[in-house]
């Protein structure tokens, strides 16, 4: 009965639309659980969220898996993809493990097995949101890795700006917010599903959202009326444009850019960082553009890898250790810039 008061306050809240949160001294709740202390064996699936509707949603999930010794695929580099105003590096490649101190380098990333079975327990969950003309697969060297770091990562392929969209239309940027809350809400619902194979294992008042390029701009635009829970947080990768009436986020907010962006310039993510009222982190890798730093073996994927873990760890698992390791993972001399403002100590 607890489980389904939870969820029923969730969707009541979800379906009332988000409105400005009052800013507490933590914004980070008490953990549903221990932060994992190993990686784990990442397993993926994929469903079609409304495919008879007018915005059919394809979604990959990565999620920890149970251990198999059976070998699988290796996550690898990615092809190319693109941001919000030409083509550019969609990030990290098709798989890929390892994350902060709890794991193996960045470079090896985990093996993915197709239907493997979940691991033991509830997991927080992220919300990816790809670029212009990019597809959630092309980010899986950093999803996966989330994953195996103990995250169920879900990730849309949008309708009319992924790679293979019939009818591409870079403005429906502005309808992505909605089509992300739509993916919520169905797995907040599938969380009160007993027994659902999916729902089963998602801790559903423990959402991130995080995006590269485009994504990023739809991430910013779910914080569009301050902090909506369950939501507890957000990552902006190469973006930052702020759409009309967007508010100031009051939840924990981590920006990555390169300091030499030629398609979403290092600005716009420092004035959306600017315009953050509760603890924001931006991470700045120096010389580089607008993706390379996402495939594993580049310089800064290391960095961006730790970071961005450590920064779930600490949002959605309340894992003050990893909150402490930030800024010592974030920071490479020569190759990356770390700045917080309001994080707390």
């Amino acid at each position: 009965m607890r489980g389904q008061r939870l969820v029923a306050a969730l969707m009541t809240a979800l379906l009332a639309g988000c409105g400005p949160a009052v800013a507490t001294s933590d914004p980070v709740p008490a953990a549903v659980g221990p932060a994992p202390e190993r990686q784990y064996a990442v397993g993926m699936r994929q469903f079609t969220l409304d495919p008879d509707g007018r915005r059919p949603l394809p979604v990959t999930v990565w999620y920890p898996a149970q251990q198999s010794p059976a070998p699988s695929h290796t996550a690898g580099s990615g092809p190319t993809g693109s941001g919000p105003a030409g083509p550019g590096p969609a990030g990290p490649g098709p798989g890929s493990a390892g994350a902060g101190s709890a794991g193996p380098g960045p470079d090896r990333g985990p093996r993915v097995r197709p239907g493997a079975p979940f691991a033991a327990g509830r997991f927080p969950v992220v919300l990816y949101s790809h670029g212009l003309r990019s597809l959630p697969a092309l980010h899986a060297a950093l999803t996966s890795r989330w994953a195996a770091a103990g995250f169920v990562v879900v990730a849309p392929a949008y309708p009319r700006t992924n790679q293979r969209a019939r009818a591409f239309t870079r403005e429906d940027v502005r309808n992505q917010p909605a089509d992300a809350w739509r993916l919520i809400r169905h797995l907040v619902r599938l969380g009160a599903r007993p027994g659902d194979p999916l729902g089963a294992h998602m801790a559903v008042d423990r959402f991130a959202a995080a995006g590269h390029s485009a994504g990023g701009h739809t991430t910013l635009g779910m914080f569009a009326s301050g902090q909506p829970s369950p939501v507890r947080a957000g990552i902006v990768i190469a973006g930052g444009r702020m759409v009309a009436g967007l508010s100031r986020p009051l939840a924990p907010m981590l920006f990555v850019h390169g300091s030499a962006d030629r398609i979403v310039p290092e600005s716009i993510g420092r004035a959306a960082y600017a315009r953050c009222l509760g603890p924001a982190a931006f991470l700045s890798l120096t010389g580089q553009g607008h993706g390379e730093y996402l495939t594993p073996g580049r310089p800064g994927f290391a960095q961006v890898l730790a970071t961005t873990t450590d920064f779930l760890r600490w949002t959605l698992y309340a894992d003050r250790a990893a909150l402490h390791r930030l800024p010592t993972d974030a920071t490479a001399p020569d190759l990356t810039t770390f700045t917080t403002r309001s994080i707390p100590t």
